[in-house]
């Protein structure tokens, strides 16, 4: 409403009311809460319980699903540390993480970068570079085997070209089957990280680049030294989410491919959770492997995140 008022020997001025108030400043911020409470109630019984569910069963003595179960405290952790294989795992996937994180960021960076420059036909090399990604793991698999079994396509084409001498049983030979894995890994993530990249490029300015070549600066230098530093934080993202499909992600390519063998040589951290609760059906053990991966794992993300924060 609006209310009159006269001054002294003029017209009337018309004010308009102040709004009506509620005295509920809180109503916006409460229908947001009640929206987001299915979402709260889902991540909590779905995400932080099977979390809480795996310290609990690291806690415990259960061998087998069906069998009585009893608390064994850190008798879990004793075993796991005295284990062998446990520090076999520990070492491939260390190893795992060491090359095929860095060769997969960087490369995918480059051909991210180069995608993102429009060259003839780049569309077509988006849809290529998307394709290892479209591909099922199993398939994928099968197509490793097919290349890389005594009598697959890299032997041949060793034989075909006069280095019959170099040709091995690469899954079955202790000294190549991780990296195998390794270049699975690589070959899966690679495509895909990089129409990430390209997709990030495509939204810097045009105008860095050319102030740069202006400046007599390279594809190289503009690459590594102006568009590197505009989008390091999605570098980080990105990178976080490699590492965590690498270090949770390796148990199906060395089921698939390797079991695990020869031995150890191939067994992951990933796997040995798998590998325990399923084959060996010791959940306590699994589990406690299952604790030691998801601690590195936090590690691992706050030291990536740390390493790709921006400077300024």
């Amino acid at each position: 409403m609006t209310t009159l008022t006269s001054p002294p020997g003029g017209a009337a001025i018309r004010h308009p009311a102040p709004p009506a108030t509620t005295g509920r400043t809180g109503t916006p911020r409460q229908g947001g809460t009640i929206l987001a409470l299915p979402a709260l109630v889902w991540y909590a019984v779905f995400m932080i319980g099977p979390v809480i569910a795996i310290f609990v069963i690291a806690a415990l003595h259960w061998p087998g699903m069906l069998q009585p179960v009893s608390f064994a405290g850190l008798g879990n952790v004793r075993t796991v540390l005295d284990d062998p294989v446990f520090w076999d795992a520990v070492r491939n996937t260390a190893v795992q993480l060491a090359v095929a994180l860095p060769i997969m960021i960087v490369c995918a960076y480059m051909l991210g970068y180069y995608v993102a420059q429009k060259p003839p036909g780049h569309r077509v090399i988006r849809y290529l570079l998307f394709i290892p990604g479209l591909i099922s793991t199993p398939a994928k698999a099968m197509v490793f085997y097919a290349a890389l079994s005594p009598d697959g396509l890299a032997n041949g084409a060793l034989q075909s070209v006069g280095l019959g001498s170099l040709t091995d049983a690469w899954l079955a030979s202790p000294s190549t089957a991780l990296a195998c894995l390794i270049a699975l890994d690589v070959w899966s993530g690679i495509g895909f990280t990089a129409v990430l990249f390209a997709a990030r490029l495509d939204s810097v300015p045009d105008d860095l680049g050319e102030a740069a070549q202006l400046d007599g600066a390279g594809h190289w230098r503009t690459m590594w030294r102006i568009h590197f530093p505009v989008i390091r934080d999605y570098v980080g993202v990105v990178t976080m989410l490699q590492f965590l499909w690498t270090l949770f992600g390796s148990a199906q390519h060395v089921l698939l491919l390797t079991q695990g063998g020869p031995g150890s040589s191939s067994t992951t951290l990933s796997f040995l959770v798998y590998q325990k609760a399923f084959i060996a059906a010791d959940l306590g053990y699994s589990q406690t492997v299952g604790v030691i991966l998801f601690l590195a794992g936090l590690v691992g993300l706050l030291a990536i995140r740390r390493a790709f924060r921006q400077n300024y």
